[in-house]
């Protein structure tokens, strides 16, 4: 039996690493706590072989008196956590960090893909922050204190904040969608929690990079999510085209359409027995549980 404190109790990843290991109620114990307030500090840490760190506080459109709370939460208050699980005697200490550390962005003009000889260089607040909790969880790291550093791609599953959701409300409302063949990582939240209990189990240490087996079109992804919903939706290349040419520069075509990619080859961890749902099926199991929700 291993008992696992998960930290950020609002948090979607933590909560779904949480549901994933009651699977198996003889081998797990599961805590979490919020990190919202000092009280965190209370908490007998002792009791744990591993902490999961996933609280943060995540992407917004920034600004400049946020540079500090960034820095506060997403660094300091990681390495504080870190010192004293170390001290505590916790044999394994798991951060969740992001794709953002690179601080590359898609480009819907060429191939933009991450390799294991690409350098971080973030450039926002988000990624800084996480960057630099990084470096100095590797400092503390130790035969007797692992570390491991989780720097996802996209994360989307049932009910999923973040640009999932967005895309499929879009989705929903319009009757025409451009067809662009791009190319981007990303990874299901079931597969994302079967990852991190493959890590937990191993006790592997390092930073790592998992993701899908397959790289996602969104053309494809929309498409998808239409048949799911019973959604008549036209797929026009000449739309496809004018978004190519007119949106080369515009930050929100890139996101939604430009390719960004992690090799993979790099994500080939445990043998990719992590990615047990394939994409398609993924989609499929999104779309059921949000049309549960919209009936509730």
């Amino acid at each position: 039996m291993k008992n696992i404190l998960i930290t950020g109790s609002s948090s979607y990843v933590g909560n779904a690493l949480g549901d994933w290991l009651r699977n198996w109620p003889e081998a797990y114990n599961i805590d979490f706590i919020s990190m919202k307030n000092a009280s965190w500090s209370l908490v007998d840490l002792s009791i744990y072989d591993v902490v999961f760190h996933v609280a943060a506080i995540v992407h917004k459109k920034e600004k400049k008196y946020m540079e500090e709370q960034y820095f506060e939460v997403n660094r300091d208050l990681t390495l504080e956590l870190a010192n004293k699980s170390k001290l505590a005697g916790v044999k394994h200490f798991i951060f969740m960090s992001s794709f953002s550390v690179y601080g590359i962005e898609g480009d819907i003009t060429k191939d933009i893909m991450v390799s294991a000889n690409t350098q971080c260089s973030p450039n926002s607040y988000y990624g800084k922050s996480k960057y630099e909790a990084e470096l100095g969880l590797q400092l503390l790291e130790s035969e007797e204190f692992k570390i491991s550093i989780i720097r996802a791609p996209m994360i989307y599953g049932p009910n999923s904040p973040g640009n999932y959701e967005r895309l499929r409300k879009l989705i929903l409302q319009i009757k025409i969608f451009p067809y662009i063949n791009n190319q981007r990582s990303m990874i299901f939240i079931d597969n994302l929690s079967e990852f991190i209990k493959l890590t937990i189990d191993n006790g592997t240490n390092g930073v790592f990079s998992p993701q899908n087996k397959e790289y996602v079109n969104t053309y494809e992804l929309v498409k998808l999510i239409s048949e799911e919903n019973d959604a008549s939706t036209f797929y026009s290349k000449k739309l496809g085209e004018l978004v190519l040419k007119v949106g080369k520069k515009k930050s929100i075509v890139n996101k939604m359409f430009g390719n960004l990619t992690y090799d993979l080859s790099i994500s080939n961890y445990f043998d990719y027995k992590y990615a047990l749902v394939d994409f398609p099926d993924s989609i499929k199991l999104c779309e059921k549980t949000s049309e549960k929700s919209a009936e509730n």
